[in-house]
């Protein structure tokens, strides 16, 4: 068993098993910790593939999109801080042996790297007349530019349904009327006054 072969199983096999506990996990906080781990893990085997450009997006988009999930989820529970720091200690665990497992996979993935030349399956493939990053833009606006164009509209729909979920009226807030403020007549808006020299405010 080569070294590349033996990362990847490793990488899926926590990859499943991060998955499953995304949607076995009863709070929130362990599942956003979970659903990290599954990204990172999916980065690595993009990398092994050799789609490095997939693997850098798939950190900085979705992993920062976990966060701001992570917000949505605290706005929308109303989860009390106070109570979660008070719990700091009892989550430690979890968010050490998650952080032991992403450090040794970027071990695993560096030493990778560093046996490259010591391996057949690593061979040095032919040049490639373009780079990873050229190829995916020509695959995505040409081929599937509808399917590219479709998945923008469902984030789309998404970014409104979480704005709208967490959007809270409170009483007593002064809010903006954008269609009063447009159909306005200048006589509801303008009051002429005659004032006399010298007898100014």
């Amino acid at each position: 068993m080569t070294v590349e072969l033996f990362i990847f199983y490793v990488l899926a096999a926590v990859t499943v098993a991060s998955g499953v506990m995304v949607i076995s996990a009863r709070n929130p906080v362990h599942s956003v910790l979970f659903l990290i781990l599954a990204f990172f893990n999916s980065a690595g085997l993009f990398v092994l593939i050799g789609a490095e450009f997939l693997a850098m997006i798939l950190v900085v988009v979705y992993v920062g999109a976990v966060a701001v999930l992570f917000m949505f989820v605290v706005m929308m529970l109303d989860i009390n801080f106070l109570r979660m720091q008070e719990g700091f200690m009892k989550y430690l665990p979890v968010g050490l042996l998650v952080g032991i497992i992403l450090l040794a996979e970027l071990v695993l993935v560096g030493g990778t790297w560093a046996f490259q030349g010591t391996t057949e399956a690593a061979a040095p493939v032919a040049a490639q007349p373009v780079s990873n990053t050229e190829a995916l833009g020509n695959l995505l606006y040409t081929q599937y530019f509808y399917l590219f164009q479709a998945a923008g509209l469902i984030l789309l729909v998404a970014i409104i349904g979480a704005i709208t979920l967490t959007l809270r009226r409170r009483p007593g807030v002064r809010r903006q009327d954008i269609a009063r403020q447009v159909h306005r007549r200048r006589e509801e808006t303008v009051e002429l006054r005659k004032v006399r020299s010298g007898s100014g405010i």
